[in-house]
């Protein structure tokens, strides 16, 4: 039997006081693992908005950190009712908001242990579908999680910058 690396491996809500944090480990996710993806001009454009820290998020109780045995954040991600940019709610869809993992830490459970937490707690609150508008270098990690693609979309960050995305959705 292998030994699950998701085991080394807590997850507790962030709050307010994580900003910094999570910020910090979204600029080290997202540059590089994003980077053979899209061209390093509109990877440019949209990071300093995509690595901020959401105050919401941090705040909202469904948005949680990854921490290693040393208490270091290794992942972050979470989830809420009200839909990324505009806010409409749709009575049993809830979305998978801002995740991230240290690129030393891709491919050893950690975004499957903080989906998985997201799943398990949205499906308690009476949510029956989760959707998530996934980078392209993402889309692989949540098909593997149970989603499909729904379609493309073109997700802005500002009036002068976009990333091409899709969405994906899962039944719970």
């Amino acid at each position: 039997m292998g030994h699950d690396p998701a085991e080394a491996i807590s997850i507790r809500p962030a709050c307010p006081a994580d900003e910094a944090v999570v910020a910090e480990l979204l600029k080290a996710s997202y540059a590089p693992l994003m980077a053979p993806f899209y061209e390093a001009e509109a990877l440019a454009a949209v990071l300093p908005a995509m690595t901020r820290a959401n105050p919401h998020l941090l705040a909202s109780g469904t948005y949680y950190l990854a921490l290693d045995f040393s208490g270091q954040a290794v992942g972050c991600g979470g989830w809420t009712r009200a839909r990324p940019g505009d806010g409409e709610v749709v009575p049993g869809l809830a979305h998978l908001r801002h995740f991230g993992t240290h690129p030393d830490w891709v491919r050893r459970g950690v975004g499957r242990a903080l989906c998985r937490r997201c799943a398990e707690e949205a499906a308690a609150q009476g949510v029956r579908r989760l959707q998530v508008y996934a980078s392209l270098n993402a889309q692989t990690f949540y098909g593997a999680q149970g989603f499909r693609v729904l379609r493309p979309v073109t997700l802005p960050f500002g009036p002068e910058a976009s990333l091409p995305a899709v969405l994906m959705e899962c039944a719970l």
